[in-house]
C-alpha cells in the first residue's frame, strides 16, 4: 500500500493553519495535554525562562499559539516586554498585545529584540531558511533565539497505532501513515537549518515516556489532527474509534499504553549579519 508522505504540503497551507488547524486553541491544547502523563515531566516554559536569564528589553514569541509560553514569561519576567505573534488571528484573539504575523516576514525592525521564541512551529513554515534569517535579523547583537521541535523518533507508538487502526478499517495489515507535523523540521535536521544563520547552537534534548491507563488522552491527541483528515487516506473518525479500541485492548492486557517521546530545544546565538 502507498503510504502518506511525511512531508505533506498541507502542513504549510496558510489557509488551513489559520482556520481548521489553529483557528482556536482546541487542537493544540489536546496535543499539549498528553504530556501530563509523561515521566519525567519537562517544564518547557520554565526552561525557556531560564534561558532568557540574561535577556533584556523585548522578546517576541513567533507562532505563539495559545500563549502558553507568553503567559509564563510575562509572569516570571515582568521586566520583559513580550510580543505574541501567530499566523492565525483566531488563536491569539484572547492574548493581550498579540498580532497576526508570518515568521517569513516579521513586522519588526532589525536588531530590535533581545530574544525570540519559535516553539514547535517551524515545521509549519514553507521556507524555513528564510524564517531562520528573519529570526536572526530581528535580534540584537547579543540576542538569543529559542527554537523547539520533536525528533523523527518521537511518539513512534502513536504512528504504529494509527497505521494498524487504519489497516483494520481498510481491511489490510497496515494503513497509510497519518500526516506528521514535525517531519519537516525534526530535532535531527533543525541544527543544520538554523545553522545557516546562527554560529552558536546548543541543543537541549528532552526525552520521556507517556503512560496512560485510559484511552481518552491518546484519542484526543489523534483527533487533534482533524484539520488534515482529508490527507490521511482513510476514514478519519472510524480510524480514531478503532484506535480507541486498540488502546483499550492494550491497557486491559498490559495495564497501560506507553508512548516514548523525544523532543528538544535549540538555543541559538551569534546571528550572522
Amino acid at each position: 500500500m502507498t503510504t502518506q508522505p511525511t512531508n505533506d504540503p498541507s502542513v504549510t497551507d496558510r489557509r488551513l493553519l489559520s482556520t481548521l488547524a489553529y483557528g482556536t486553541g482546541q487542537h493544540l491544547a489536546a496535543r499539549q495535554s498528553l504530556y501530563q502523563w509523561q515521566t519525567p515531566r519537562h517544564d518547557l516554559p520554565g526552561i525557556v525562562v531560564d534561558e532568557l536569564a540574561g535577556v533584556r528589553g523585548v522578546v517576541a514569541d513567533v507562532g505563539c499559539g495559545n500563549g502558553k509560553f507568553v503567559q509564563r514569561v510575562r509572569t516570571d519576567r515582568p521586566d520583559l516586554t513580550v510580543l505574541p505573534m501567530d499566523i492565525s488571528p483566531g488563536i491569539v484573539a484572547g492574548i493581550a498585545g498579540a498580532m497576526a504575523a508570518d515568521v517569513q516576514q516579521l513586522p519588526i525592525a532589525d536588531g530590535a529584540l533581545g530574544g525570540v521564541l519559535a516553539m514547535h512551529m517551524l515545521y509549519h513554515v514553507e521556507d524555513q531558511v528564510r524564517a531562520a534569517q528573519e529570526l536572526g535579523r530581528v535580534l540584537a547583537q547579543d540576542g538569543i533565539a529559542i527554537v523547539s521541535t520533536n525528533s523523527r523518533t518521537d511518539k513512534r507508538e502513536l504512528e504504529d497505532l494509527w497505521r494498524r487502526a487504519a489497516g483494520d478499517i481498510l481491511g489490510v495489515a497496515e494503513g497509510p501513515e497519518r500526516v506528521q507535523l514535525s517531519a519537516r523540521f525534526t530535532l535531527e535536521d533543525a541544527p543544520a537549518i538554523v545553522g545557516t544563520v546562527f554560529d552558536d547552537i546548543r541543543t537541549i534534548p528532552l526525552s520521556g515516556v507517556i503512560e496512560v491507563t485510559d484511552a481518552a488522552p491518546v484519542v484526543a491527541h489523534l483527533a487533534s489532527y482533524e484539520a488534515w483528515a482529508d490527507q490521511m487516506g482513510v476514514p478519519f473518525k472510524e480510524t480514531i474509534e478503532r484506535a480507541r479500541e486498540r488502546v483499550q485492548e492494550t491497557i486491559r492486557a498490559e495495564g497501560a499504553f506507553c508512548v516514548t517521546c523525544l523532543g528538544g530545544i535549540l538555543v541559538c546565538r551569534g546571528a550572522r549579519r
